[in-house]
Formats: C-alpha cells, structure tokens, sequence
C-alpha cells in the first residue's frame, strides 16, 4: 500500500480501511501515533472507524478514551451514538500486569467474539497508551522487560493474522523534578524508559508525530515501511493539518 505524503487524519485512515474483505500482505499492520493529545484523536479515530461499519477493540491503558467524542462523531454522521458506542468494545488497565492480560488472553477472546462470517473486515484494535503502565516506578525493569515483549510477541502474531492495529502513545519523556533526575543514574533518560522506547518505534510499520500548535493538530510520518531503523528518518518539512479533526487536549 502507497499512503500518500500531505494528507488529512480522514485521508489516512481512508487509506487504511480501504483493502477490502482481507487485508493485503503488504498493507501496514501496526500503525503508530505519538504524541500530544493521543487521548482525544485515539477517541475520533475509534468512532470514524466504527462509522465505517467496523468493528473495533480498544485497550485503554492511558485512562483517555473520551465516549463524548464518539458520540460527536455521530450526531455529524447521522448516526445515533449508542449505535456506534456499541460497535466498540473498551477494556482498560491500570497496571503493567493487566495490560499485558489484555493485550495476550483477554485481546484473544475478544477478537473471537467479534470475529463472525457475516462481518466484511476483521476487527481493528487499538492500544490507547501501550506503554503508559509499563513505566510504573515501582515495577523494575527486569520484569517489565519480559512482560512487554511477550506482550508485542502476541500483538505480533494476531498481526500476522490480519488483525490491523493502531497504537497511541502520549509522549514518554517528560523532564522530571531536579532531585529525581539526580535519582537515576541516566539523568532524563533512566534505561527502562529508554528500552520501551526503542522497542515502541521498533515494532510499528508506520509511525506518524502528532503535534498541537494554535492551528490544531499536526502529523508528520516518521516511519515507512520500506525503513528498518528509525533514526535520521525524520521528515522535517512534511506538515499536513487534520482537516476535520476537532481540538484534542
């Protein structure tokens, strides 16, 4: 699949849903966006899908989904909101420990339940915030490690069924206070933070930039699927604006 460069949110996702009954071997399977206000544009996206008349599951582990902005999305659509909601199916985690439940045993059964004959595409996932419970301070590294790579070794294997999936992620790094920065012996940067990182932008086959300035959201394609590392891929002046998304905070 050819996306195109300097295209709308709608464009994009046009793109994606466009492959018929089966999804082609060499459509993007995982898609990733990161950045500011992932919460609200994860919340449009779920509800833009849905409109479309697909299916779609959603692992909440940022505690930002916003049913207000499906609903939204119906009333411009014609659609009663209850409609749509019920097309979305939410399970959410607070710990590392559930979120890796979710997104093995629990994502599993779900895809079965809302997998049926009469559906023309298989269902969408959406992993709002995969990596969010993973930076529990109180949970070392040497556990989340393992936790989260068998964690994309079962998203991987329901990709490489056809499953499509879209992961949000708010931004990782925030600057901490000077006295925790002294904590860690990497300053900003402490290692488990930076671990989940790279795997983070390892995993996708598309990553785009979200950002927010006074005239509304941004994105700008960081990843393609003919790149295999992900640093000095940064397309620089590529901006394009969501053209009928509305204000995420």
């Amino acid at each position: 699949m050819d996306l195109p460069i300097g295209t709308s949110l709608d464009g994009i996702l046009s793109q994606l849903t466009s492959t018929g009954p089966q999804v082609h071997s060499d459509s993007p399977r995982k898609i990733l966006f990161w950045g500011e206000g992932v919460g609200g544009i994860s919340s449009y996206v779920a509800g833009w899908i849905a409109s479309k008349g697909i299916d779609v599951i959603l692992l909440d582990g940022a505690n930002r989904f916003d049913p207000y902005m499906v609903s939204s999305i119906a009333r411009k659509a014609l659609i009663p909101p209850e409609r749509l909601l019920k097309k979305i199916r939410i399970a959410r985690a607070f710990t590392c420990y559930q979120m890796a439940t979710l997104m093995g045993e629990k994502l599993t059964c779900l895809l079965r339940q809302e997998e049926a004959p009469a559906q023309p595409q298989k269902p969408w996932v959406i992993l709002l915030g995969p990596v969010t419970t993973f930076l529990d301070e109180d949970v070392p590294e040497r556990e989340v490690r393992p936790l989260f790579e068998r964690s994309l070794r079962k998203v991987e294997e329901m990709a490489m069924k056809g499953i499509p999936f879209l992961l949000f992620q708010p931004p990782i790094f925030n600057p901490p206070s000077s006295s925790l920065a002294k904590r860690r012996k990497g300053g900003f940067m402490d290692s488990k933070r930076v671990y989940l990182t790279r795997r983070l932008f390892q995993f996708p086959d598309l990553v785009w930039k979200i950002s927010l300035d006074d005239q509304g959201p941004k994105v700008v394609l960081e990843k393609g699927l003919e790149l295999n590392i992900i640093e000095n891929c940064k397309l620089q002046n590529e901006k394009w604006k969501f053209k009928t998304l509305p204000s995420c905070q």
